[in-house]
């Protein structure tokens, strides 16, 4: 009897998910809680295991297809040939410019072939429908989309300035995530720390320490827009931005106004590393209520961060560096650095922004939250 697999719910308020890498091929054979498919989703990928044992049958979901959650994308058993499992009904869309260009050699059933080929073919810009598969059951082979890249120059070319290639992955969520925080009105607001006070091996923890204090004072930063209300947020799970090979991830430290900083130290280091490795969980990605960004040696004399949506603002620690300044009439050099507060506003304006920023550099200057 088939399984029919469907994406299943992976975190609290997940309505898609992207079909990052299949594990496995049409044909083979799986065992029950073998790995299945890769699911990137909130910046992160996700390794869902076979939910039954048996053949491979259907894989429904092409790799770097967005998929709604409850749709089938694979069906484990049952006949190879077997009818294809209808797919849930999906709200229209505007067509894009590949649907114009394949809607008129489309087939009436789906092409065979496995994920492998698949990207191949998009790769070396070949259509699969129109190809005479030679496979065993109907399947386009490598060797079949290799032969028709021979004479892919008579194809219609959507780019013919530069080589296409969609947003997928990491950069998909990003663009998504970036074209909300655009529609914030925002402002950015900066002076200058004197860091001399704070472990600048520790610089992020001692940040996030000093930061849940000063929202304390500051609650409207705090905070997210909901409709014609803004919702006072009662704890404070700060996430912190994090450059990777993939691409930018915000996780989330939890409680940073109770942890100790060798406990925001640990935890920081750990999300870091999980953030590097592509293992974080969906929901150490979610419900942030204020975000913190360093660079390091890359930040700047100053950047504008965008503030990560839905809240409403985002604090930045820019490059630190030894600069003469004048302390009781001496001039001396201290380690100085910008920290911004980029902020909406149509939740705060700039003075309270400005205050709280002060705040922070204040705690930060003294060396400790208090």
């Amino acid at each position: 009897m088939a399984y029919e697999f469907k994406l299943p719910d992976l975190g609290e308020g997940l309505t898609e998910g992207e079909i990052a890498r299949w594990l496995v091929s049409e044909g083979q054979e799986v065992a029950e809680d073998d790995p299945l498919v890769e699911i990137q989703t909130d910046k992160t990928t996700v390794e869902i295991p076979s939910p039954a044992a048996g053949v491979v049958s259907r894989i429904l979901a092409q790799e770097g297809d967005v998929v709604p959650v409850g749709n089938v994308i694979v069906v484990i058993g049952g006949d190879l040939d077997g009818p294809v499992p209808a797919a849930e009904p999906e709200a229209p869309r505007r067509p894009e410019a590949s649907d114009i260009v394949s809607r008129a050699t489309r087939p009436a059933e789906r092409v065979r072939a496995t994920p492998l080929v698949r990207r191949l073919a998009h790769q070396l810009g070949v259509d699969l429908a129109g190809i005479s598969p030679s496979g065993a059951g109907a399947r386009v082979t490598e060797d079949d989309v290799r032969a028709a890249a021979g004479g892919a120059s008579d194809t219609v070319s959507l780019a013919s300035d530069g080589r296409r290639e969609p947003l997928r992955g990491v950069r998909r969520v990003i663009a998504e995530h970036m074209t909300k925080a655009q529609a914030i009105p925002a402002v950015t607001w900066v002076e200058e720390c004197d860091f001399g006070n704070v472990p600048l091996e520790r610089l992020v923890p001692a940040v996030l320490e000093v930061t849940a204090a000063a929202l304390k004072e500051f609650p409207e930063l705090n905070a997210r827009l909901d409709g014609d209300a803004i919702v006072y947020l009662d704890r404070y799970d700060l996430g912190i931005a994090i450059d990777t090979d993939q691409g930018l991830v915000v996780p989330v430290v939890r409680d940073c106004d109770t942890r100790t900083l060798d406990e925001l130290d640990e935890e920081v280091r750990r999300l870091a590393d999980s953030a590097r490795a592509g293992t974080l969980k969906p929901e150490e990605l979610r419900g942030s209520t204020f975000s913190v960004t360093s660079a390091g040696k890359f930040a700047g004399v100053l950047v504008t961060p965008l503030i990560n949506h839905p809240e409403v603002a985002i604090l930045g620690v820019h490059r630190i560096a030894e600069r003469p300044v004048v302390r009781n009439g001496q001039v001396v050099t201290r380690p100085i650095g910008n920290v911004s507060v980029t902020f909406d506003h149509r939740v705060l304006d700039g003075k309270r922004a400005a205050e709280f920023g002060l705040d922070v550099i204040r705690r930060l200057e003294r060396g400790g939250p208090g």
